[in-house]
């Protein structure tokens, strides 16, 4: 996946949440949901995910996956259209990952 002129539209809106001093902490909005779409647009920008392996440009914390969470995800149900909202809290992985950069 890549940033291509000629390819779908894809549209992720962010905002700054904290700033350490080798990363930031970042709030995405989705237009659409394209495959690797956030991995993508933060690497296109300069800002990989940490602990990204395949598009992150910086060493690996450790093997406990990307920090990417869902803290919110709404959508309309496909069969009986109600719009549904889930909301979840950070996994302790994602907070000890923060930690390491305070």
């Amino acid at each position: 996946m890549a940033i291509n002129p000629d390819g779908k539209e894809a549209i992720t809106h962010f905002k700054v949440l904290k700033r350490f001093d080798e990363v930031t902490l970042i709030e995405l909005k989705l237009e659409t949901g394209r495959t690797h779409q956030i991995r993508v647009h933060m690497d296109y920008i300069g800002y990989p995910i940490v602990n990204d392996p395949v598009y992150g440009k910086r060493k690996l914390i450790d093997n406990s996956g990307q920090c990417l969470h869902a803290k919110e995800l709404g959508f309309l149900h496909p069969s009986s259209g109600e719009y549904m909202q889930f909301d979840s809290e950070l996994p302790l992985k994602f907070i000890n990952i923060m930690k390491h950069f305070e």
